[in-house]
């Protein structure tokens, strides 16, 4: 099945690409859909305390904006603007983040966990003091359950990716664009601050094969006790 394919770090253009995976049945994609829109409108109606005394402390002690946008790379390959809560100061410099995952995708890094897992870089001097809270109880990614709403994300799937890390996805990693991405995934419940780029990239395939509303909801269960753990901070 072919798919539009973003190319580079600001792509402008696609290309089509071979997705290696089989995607899911549309009734599991119709079940799994149904769980997010109800499980998704309980949450956002339960933190809706909280997402506001988080806005007031990022507005306190970085100033606005409160949200970060940011294009990721959904379903299908198709561009939706992912939404967070700000934990960086503003027009923070990524270049040493987008380095460090480019060289562990195309396998230039030495050994796998040897810089504190993927996509994280120790003591960032760009992450704010409130953002460094938020980041370690995940509570930064609380936006996100608008995507989920929107029917950009799920709750649970492939980690989103960054329009230039997909140009850099083997044919097979690609598999990983038939479903959404989700807010948590296989790659958080094992472990996910210690493991490689190419190790949750395996587990995102991993997923795609084994998709299901009962999948989902088991993931979900596993997550909080994962966040307690330490395994979603980042």
């Amino acid at each position: 099945m072919a798919y539009p394919e973003p190319i580079g770090p600001d792509a402008g253009t696609v290309r089509p690409v071979l997705l290696a995976a089989t995607p899911p049945s549309d009734t599991t994609l119709r079940g799994k859909r149904a769980l997010d829109l109800v499980l998704a409108s309980l949450a956002l109606l339960g933190v809706a305390p909280l997402w506001a005394v988080i806005a007031v402390a990022i507005r306190a002690t970085s100033g606005p904006p409160v949200l970060f946008r940011q294009t990721r790379v959904g379903q299908q390959a198709q561009p939706f603007t992912m939404l967070k809560f700000r934990t960086m100061v503003v027009d923070a410099d990524d270049r040493a983040l987008r380095e460090m995952n480019r060289r562990e995708l195309l396998d230039v890094a030495a050994e796998a966990g040897t810089r504190d897992g993927a996509f994280k870089l120790q003591d960032d001097p760009n992450i704010t003091p409130v953002g460094r809270l938020l980041r370690r109880l995940s509570l930064d990614e609380l936006p996100q359950l608008l995507n989920v709403l929107r029917g950009e994300m799920s709750l649970v799937g492939p980690r989103p990716s960054l329009e230039w890390e997909v140009g850099l996805f083997s044919p097979r990693h690609r598999g990983r664009l038939a479903v959404p991405p989700g807010m948590t995934g296989l790659w958080q419940v094992s472990g996910r601050n210690r493991l490689s780029m190419t190790e949750m990239l395996e587990l995102d395939l991993e997923y795609v094969e084994r998709v299901s509303p009962h999948f989902d909801l088991e993931i979900l269960a596993r997550t909080l006790p994962a966040l307690l753990r330490g395994d979603g901070a980042r």
